[in-house]
């Protein structure tokens, strides 16, 4: 057998697997969207209408995110991907926002084109605040220190700016030229407008709010105690694509090979004095290590191309450039003889979870035995140790990021709703959601799939996408409760804004989940499935327990005290 391992051919053969990956999970999500929507509208145009704009917003924005990164736009496979899910996710949530609204005003007696103008009158409100959360959550990553964060946020957010311009414009532009057609064979004429499904669920729920929201949270919490054992992952040895040459080469390393062949940890010692005038300290930092008890394996100069060398005989081949073990030295101790490093290892596997933490004791270590020889600069390298750093800067940022994009969120809404008290509960509801689907990720993919952690990006991906994408839902049925409000009681009003919104809500989170889910699907590793099914599972909690349970139940608690300090709040509930 022949195989070529190690990094490089990792990534190759990585790279060309995504680029299969993307393009699989581009069709599948249209072919679901389509399938989806031929089920909702039971209509042969409405499924393209609704679709057409984010397909073509989708093949505007990647030229322009392609040239915006001679402006310094970081590009990645990703952003690629993500941004094919959030455009064609989102941005047909907007078109059915906007496409449900036509069909509502059509059967409440008007022609096609003051169908469209009243629907994008009111609807497009919602559109335009649900887009720029979204782009104001991605841009604020902008603030990130992690590469991958910071470089995520601006194409995003591009993509995103060209998809709500689309459903502002092309969009209704296409419903009037296209006016009832649009839903044939369904029914447009004017008719009585009945509650259904939803609004029936959501009077009952705001006949015992209390009771209806203490329920909420119980199932909340109850998802969110997964979150105990909490780890993440993501980084380390053996990440070759399986079934590929790498993968091949890699299996035949770990079964025929030390350990330290397979990924090593290594100690770097950087010294002012030429060790060469000084051999007996390469030999003291070696015996040093090893009589730590942190490692299990050292290797070093001493121990090159099957021979285990003294000191003087270590000093004797550096005499001798032709020497072929001369070369193999080489790689333990610099030209200049300043710099000199040992393969280091410990019991755990390398990569694995207990590894990567084990890093800040390694790093000890090695610096313990830096400070005994003199050294000026004692370092860890390896995969183990890059990835418990990367985790802790992603760490970080989470921390200091989720504030600024809360901020954001709120003002946003206080403007939306023209009202200081619903945004608060409307982020603790989703914030809520957040937490529930993180513990909910532990359970299925730690708990009991046994995998090492959840991938380091998904706390924060899941955040952004299920806090921004989160308040879509809650931006239309609110904004649909204060209209509703301002001409009748407050109990009318949620039960008319949830049962008419109860559909395009219903079908646009099962849209928007189902694109993660297809993420997940295709997306060909145990990091992209994470982060596919666990974002579509907040999405669809968001859906269908969040706008159903726990934002009607709170809007009945509050009552007019929802809109204050605005003029609703001074009027009947």
């Amino acid at each position: 057998e022949v195989h070529l391992a190690g990094q490089v051919a990792e990534n190759v053969d990585s790279s060309s697997s995504d680029k299969s990956g993307k393009d699989n999970t581009q069709l599948m999500i249209i072919v679901f969207i389509l399938v989806l929507l031929l089920f909702v509208f039971r209509a042969v145009l409405a499924p393209i209408v609704t679709l057409l704009p984010a397909a073509l917003a989708l093949l505007i924005s990647q030229p322009i995110i392609a040239e915006s990164t001679k402006f310094g736009v970081k590009v990645s496979f990703i952003t690629e991907i993500l941004l094919v899910v959030l455009v064609l996710g989102a941005g047909t949530d907007y078109g059915l926002f906007l496409v449900f609204r036509m069909r509502e005003e059509l059967r409440n007696g008007l022609d096609a084109k003051e169908a469209v103008i009243k629907a994008l009158s009111r609807v497009g409100e919602s559109i335009t605040f649900s887009a720029l959360t979204v782009v104001a959550a991605l841009l604020s990553l902008l603030l990130a220190s992690f590469g991958i964060y910071s470089g995520l946020g601006p194409a995003l957010a591009i993509g995103l700016t060209i998809m709500l311009l689309a459903a502002l414009t092309f969009l209704p532009a296409i419903l009037s030229i296209l006016g009832r057609a649009v839903f044939w064979p369904s029914r447009t004429i004017k008719t009585e407008l009945k509650i259904g499904l939803w609004g029936r669920i959501a009077d009952r729920v705001i006949q015992r709010p209390l009771i209806m929201l203490i329920a909420g949270v119980v199932i909340f919490s109850a998802l969110s105690l997964g979150i105990f054992g909490y780890k993440t992952t993501g980084f380390g040895g053996g990440s070759a694509k399986t079934g590929s040459d790498s993968a091949a080469g890699h299996s035949l390393l770990v079964k025929h090979f030390p350990e330290l062949s397979n990924d090593p940890q290594l100690a770097i010692y950087q010294v002012n004095d030429n060790v060469w005038q000084q051999p007996d300290m390469i030999l003291r930092t070696e015996t040093l290590l090893r009589q730590s008890s942190t490692f299990s394996t050292v290797s070093g100069p001493f121990a090159i191309a099957g021979y285990k060398l003294t000191v003087d005989q270590l000093k004797a081949v550096h005499m001798m450039p032709e020497n072929p073990l001369n070369k193999a030295l080489s790689q333990f101790i610099s030209p200049d003889g300043h710099t000199f490093q040992f393969l280091i290892g410990i019991k755990e596997k390398p990569g694995s979870n207990v590894s990567i933490n084990r890093t800040p004791v390694m790093r000890q270590a090695v610096t313990k035995v830096g400070t005994s020889i003199g050294a000026t600069k004692a370092s860890l390298f390896g995969s183990d140790a890059a990835a418990y750093d990367i985790s802790q800067v992603a760490n970080s940022d989470l921390k200091h990021i989720i504030p600024i994009v809360l901020v954001i969120i709120g003002i946003l809404l206080a403007f939306l709703l023209r009202s200081l008290v619903a945004p608060w509960y409307l982020i603790l509801t989703v914030g809520l959601s957040y937490i529930a689907t993180l513990g909910f990720a532990m359970l299925v993919f730690v708990h009991w799939g046994h995998q090492d952690g959840l991938n380091f990006i998904l706390p924060f991906m899941l955040f952004i996408f299920s806090m921004a994408l989160g308040e879509d839902y809650n931006i239309l049925v609110m904004s649909r409760i204060r209209e509703e409000a301002e001409k009748s009681s407050l109990k009318e009003a949620v039960t008319k804004a949830v049962g008419v919104t109860g559909t395009t809500v219903t079908s646009a989170g099962l849209i928007l989940a189902g694109t993660f889910g297809v993420l997940g699907f295709a997306g060909g590793s145990n990091q992209v499935e994470q982060i596919g099914y666990s974002i579509a599972f907040g999405i669809l909690l968001d859906t269908f327990f969040v706008r159903t349970l726990l934002v009607p139940s709170i809007v009945a608690l509050l009552g007019r005290w929802n809109w204050w300090p605005s003029k609703l709040s001074r009027s009947r509930s």
